[in-house]
């Protein structure tokens, strides 16, 4: 019997010869890309609030340490770029504020791109990153993110109002359908049953922008790489880790923000690539990938 050994997980046989030796191992390097790039979710991930996660500071640092490249990749929209950057900073993190791609970004450039004229139910703040208005014409759209002091009759009825007699016309637009977040008292409701709702009483199918929009998880790659070799670490199982592997990436999941281990049965755990208790686990478990 020829005896084999193992090169990480692939099975060789001892007596292959080095010629033959090389072209496995060659083989299986361009099966495994090496990790070149990591996108990070941020709340929930890296932060609850005004609160880094568990070692999320100094796990960021060891990260930037093993030379990968990163991109910080958010569906946040209680707050502009700029806001965002500030809080990040001030909590202790060391970041350009170049290094965040956040769903803001993508929507206000959908708008300018089709030279919409919208209704806004944002936050102050976040209205910040948006087009101003034309008062010189018509709402002929609707834009939703997370902005809890405005998910008030008053101003849902006026989006309502604006799609339903536009008889199909005005554009729904959702940056993103989240369908909820951490906050410090726990978990709280995200904008999706409010995009939902207008879906349902006006018949107008919403564009979803941020995660886990495909167009999103590409336009946030750093230029030049692949999906194969980039990770994207987030705490939603769905947004975060199946939008990303659904174009091949891996998705590593943490256990700080949204996602509950708790309400799920063991065998019936998010079948994503891994599951870190926070996001210094997902850290020491690329260090091992990338110094094999």
């Amino acid at each position: 019997m020829v005896k084999r050994v193992m090169i990480r997980s692939v099975s060789v046989p001892i007596k292959a010869g080095p010629l033959l030796l090389r072209n496995i191992i060659t083989k299986y390097s361009e099966m495994t890309p090496a990790v070149k790039a990591a996108l990070i979710d941020l709340s929930g991930t890296l932060h609850v609030e005004d609160q880094p996660t568990d070692g999320a500071v100094e796990a960021l640092e060891r990260l930037r340490g093993l030379g990968v490249s990163i991109k910080f990749v958010t569906n946040t929209t209680k707050e502009s770029v700029s806001s965002l950057y500030a809080r990040l900073i001030k909590i202790g993190f060391h970041l350009d504020q170049n290094e965040i791609y956040s769903s803001l970004t993508a929507a206000s450039r959908f708008v300018q791109s089709n030279a919409l004229n919208p209704y806004y139910i944002l936050t102050d703040d976040a209205r910040k990153d948006f087009p101003v208005n034309d008062n010189a014409r018509d709402y002929d759209s609707v834009v939703v993110g997370l902005a809890p002091e405005r998910f008030s009759y008053e101003y849902l009825n006026e989006a309502f109002r604006i799609l339903h007699n536009s008889k199909g016309a005005a554009r729904l637009v959702a940056i993103h359908e989240g369908k909820f977040y951490k906050t410090n008292q726990g978990i709280s409701l995200g904008p999706g049953c409010f995009v939902k709702g207008l879906e349902y009483s006006t018949g107008v199918k919403s564009v979803c922008i941020g995660k886990p929009n495909e167009y999103f998880f590409r336009s946030a790659m750093p230029d030049g790489l692949k999906p194969e070799e980039c990770v994207m670490i987030g705490d939603d199982p769905n947004d975060d880790c199946f939008g990303a592997m659904a174009i091949g990436m891996k998705g590593f999941l943490v256990e700080t923000g949204k996602f509950q281990p708790e309400l799920y049965e063991k065998d019936a755990l998010p079948k994503v690539s891994g599951i870190f208790k926070n996001f210094g686990a997902v850290v020491d478990h690329l260090s091992g990938m990338l110094n094999q």
